[in-house]
């Protein structure tokens, strides 16, 4: 795709080209757009328009185009542990958004997060002489699922991951959509969307979360 085609994509373009994308990963066809050459190479080497931003997590097992089928150039890609928001990861995203004029930005959690399982421990059971640095993740994620304990009567474990996860996410995306003065110019004036989205590591399929807000 060339850069006058990058440009126009609007952000609800930028969405449905993601879900086709996770379309053909979950029924393991790659399409030839997604594979590196060197001729894509090169071109990338002088500019770059990524079509959408996706804030998520740095699990292992979450590689972002893969599971979106994009190559080269196609994402802007920020992987930070729990998928927090904190001053640095909001600057990437004002960075791409203003620099690139990207118009999608997604946030992806995914299914049994560590990050979210950690917070969730910590909240039961507090760690003595925590590193600090941890100890900065699971206080970003903390107020998104502290109100989820003690659980629901009948909640097993595993539905208060679920639950969590999908809380950290939303909390996420309401603290980029608030949490800066550029997004929201950007929002407001621009057609940005920023959504949340959840990626199941049993079924490979992502579900965005339009509604969040």
């Amino acid at each position: 795709m060339d850069e006058s085609e990058h440009l126009m994509t609007t952000g609800r373009d930028a969405l449905l080209r993601l879900r086709e994308g996770n379309k053909r990963f979950v029924a393991n066809v790659r399409s030839l757009q997604s594979l590196s050459s060197a001729a894509r190479r090169a071109e990338l080497a002088v500019a770059q328009q990524p079509f959408a931003i996706v804030l998520g997590c740095s699990d292992s097992r979450v590689p972002v185009e893969i599971v979106f089928d994009q190559g080269l150039g196609e994402l802007f890609v920020i992987r930070v542990a729990g998928n927090i928001v904190a001053p640095s990861l909001i600057g990437s995203v004002e960075f791409a958004a203003s620099q690139f004029g990207t118009r999608l930005v997604v946030v992806l959690g995914h299914s049994q997060c560590g990050a979210i399982m950690a917070t969730l421990e910590e909240l039961k059971q507090p760690t003595a002489n925590q590193s600090p640095n941890l100890k900065s993740i699971v206080d970003r994620i903390r107020p998104a699922v502290q109100d989820l304990l003690p659980g629901r009567p009948g909640d097993d474990a595993a539905d208060l991951v679920r639950r969590a996860v999908r809380a950290n996410i939303i909390a996420s995306v309401r603290q980029l959509r608030h949490g800066s003065a550029i997004v929201e110019d950007l929002i407001a004036s621009r057609d940005l969307i920023v959504v949340g989205a959840e990626y199941s590591l049993e079924s490979g399929v992502v579900e965005f979360l339009e509604e969040s807000s």
